[in-house]
């Protein structure tokens, strides 16, 4: 199932809200309702291809010469055009499709990656690796004016291997997280990521974007989980990672994760996994104010014991059910008491029964009321509704959009306040005072992730809009010492915060990096960093002399579980 080409997930899922809840944005924040009717996916005008007969050749053949792995009809290209950003979806919904794929190309393997990279070289095309189509960051429209396919990458959904005695696992970058799971449990095991986009984002996004699950605090970050991986890239093949952890030289993990597709794609990534949990428990717990339950938090997260799942919502959040965005309608939602945490167990029965009452002491110490297992299991029914609610609320007239970052403790009140009063000021200007809300949903020993949720009514141009306040947002993030993003990555979006934080020297490491794997600039152009002035990009050139890598040979500890 593809995703809604004008929203999130699946179509059958999206509500219109309440007639209470649109009310109260009306009241609240001056939201009217939308008087134009959406357009119809055939209703837009989708530029024709610009792929060239021969290009078209030169795909087809990459991909074992099957013209149906080359798509160049309006639909499949409608639905590759851009990501999953408020932004995004308000462009694709008034029908921008200047940033259409010229082609959507299916390999079904490493080796037919690395022949439509040589390809794309070969006719001036860029590429663009496409997973499951959730960036929020501007992922997924790559700049300038040469035509590029997005490289479709949901063939290449296979378990490679699996060891069950070192628990690792080998699996292809085109699986979607749920039928990763699945795989899995079949021998026994998990993954343990879930993220928000868990329904449709895939293992490759995870590690392109070095995404972070909301079992972090128990499983650990994507990138954490990644013990090797393979990447194509237009000169070869590079491979990194053969041991769990090594002395030899620089990790070229390190330098693959989070590279969003600029530096190759990645065809498949080995993977640390652990038993299928016997037991999962989630509770509710009230505190206060922010700061106590921040501090609960921060207890945990240092001197343990540290839960599966731990997270915070703010007052606000609270106030308005989003921390249950699944009840955000319900009359018993928990509205106005206090803050939200969210505490989660997931293991042997043994060791939630442990882990559970140890912890529950240390909230309690720190000015934590226990709410029962109802509003952890509510927001566990609800997790993955977020952006649906998005999606309902910008059919209501209006604006909904997130970011997210991340600091050291000390730093972590003052991020937060500066985040909030930028937000606020800039939106404010332009309209209504927004509802702006957040929440700690990742947490380490010295620091934590905040993530903000904005709603204001649209305007007369929602993107104009919101496009200040994010900036007032990014300069509130560095002066408070913040990083620019915490797990959605880069893209366009986050490019200019990328920059000062990486600083000119090591942006220029980088792009000597992207410069030897990637010669001709097409891979994901923009992305994570500005194009590289070249001479005449788009002219064709002679087919690479790199010689294609053979396949990879079985890591070490991953006998063959086809």
């Amino acid at each position: 199932m593809d995703m809604l080409w004008s929203g999130w997930g699946d179509p059958a899922r999206a509500a219109a809200l309440p007639r209470a809840v649109t009310d109260l944005l009306r009241e609240l924040l001056g939201v009217t309702p939308r008087t134009d009717p959406p357009l119809a996916l055939e209703d837009l005008a989708v530029p024709a291809s610009p792929l060239t007969p021969a290009a078209r050749a030169a795909l087809v053949a990459a991909v074992g010469g099957e013209p149906a792995h080359v798509r160049t009809d309006t639909e499949t290209r409608v639905r590759h055009t851009r990501g999953k950003s408020t932004p995004d979806l308000l462009r694709i919904r008034r029908g921008e499709t200047d940033r259409a794929p010229a082609a959507v190309v299916l390999p079904a393997g490493h080796e037919e990656v690395l022949a439509v990279l040589r390809a794309c070289a070969a006719h001036g095309l860029a590429c663009v690796p496409f997973g499951g189509g959730t960036s929020v960051v501007g992922g997924l429209a790559p700049e300038g004016a040469r035509p590029f396919l997005a490289l479709d990458l949901r063939r290449m959904d296979r378990l490679l291997a699996l060891d069950p005695v070192s628990r690792t696992a080998t699996l292809q970058s085109g699986l979607r997280a749920p039928d990763a799971e699945a795989l899995l449990a079949a021998h026994g095991f998990t993954l343990g990521h879930f993220p928000q986009s868990y329904e449709w984002a895939t293992l490759g996004g995870f590690a392109a974007a070095r995404s972070s699950g909301q079992a972090s605090a128990g499983y650990g970050r994507f990138d954490e989980m990644v013990l090797g991986l393979t990447l194509a890239t237009p000169e070869g093949t590079l491979e990194a990672g053969r041991a769990p952890r090594s002395a030899a030289g620089p990790d070229l993990r390190q330098l693959v994760l989070g590279s969003e597709g600029a530096l190759g794609v990645i065809t498949s990534v080995t993977v640390r996994v652990r038993p299928a949990p016997r037991s999962r428990v989630y509770e509710g717990w009230r505190f206060d104010s922010f700061e106590e339950g921040a501090t609960a938090l921060r207890r945990l997260a240092q001197d343990g014991p540290r839960p599966t799942v731990l997270r915070l919502s703010d007052e606000t959040e609270t106030l308005v059910g989003l921390a249950r965005p699944g009840r955000l309608d319900s009359p018993d939602a928990l509205r106005g008491e206090g803050c939200l945490a969210v505490t989660g167990y997931e293991g042997t029965e043994e060791d939630t029964a442990h882990r559970r009452e140890r912890a529950a002491a240390v909230l309690r110490d720190c000015g934590g009321t226990y709410l029962g297992e109802e509003p952890g299991a509510h927001w566990a029914e609800g997790r993955y509704s977020a952006p649906y609610l998005r999606d309902s609320l910008l059919d209501a007239g209006a604006f909904a959009e997130t970011l997210e970052t991340a600091a050291f403790w000390s730093r972590l009140p003052g991020l937060y306040a500066a985040v909030r009063e930028a937000l606020t000021t800039t939106l404010t200007e332009a309209g209504p005072p927004p509802l702006v809300m957040c929440h700690i949903s990742h947490v380490y020993e010295n620091g934590a992730s905040l993530y903000f949720t904005v709603v204001s009514a649209q305007g007369t141009d929602p993107v104009a809009h919101w496009a200040p306040a994010k900036r007032a947002a990014g300069e509130a993030i560095w002066a408070a010492g913040g990083t620019i993003s915490h797990h959605h990555g880069i893209g366009t979006d986050h490019r200019e915060g990328y920059l000062r934080e990486a600083g000119p020297l090591g942006i220029e490491a980088l792009r000597a990096v992207k410069r030897r794997l990637d010669p001709e600039g097409i891979l994901n152009p923009g992305v994570l960093l500005p194009e590289d002035p070249r001479p005449d990009p788009s002219a064709p050139r002679a087919p690479s002399a790199a010689r294609p890598a053979a396949s990879a040979p079985a890591r070490p500890g991953t006998p063959s579980a086809d």
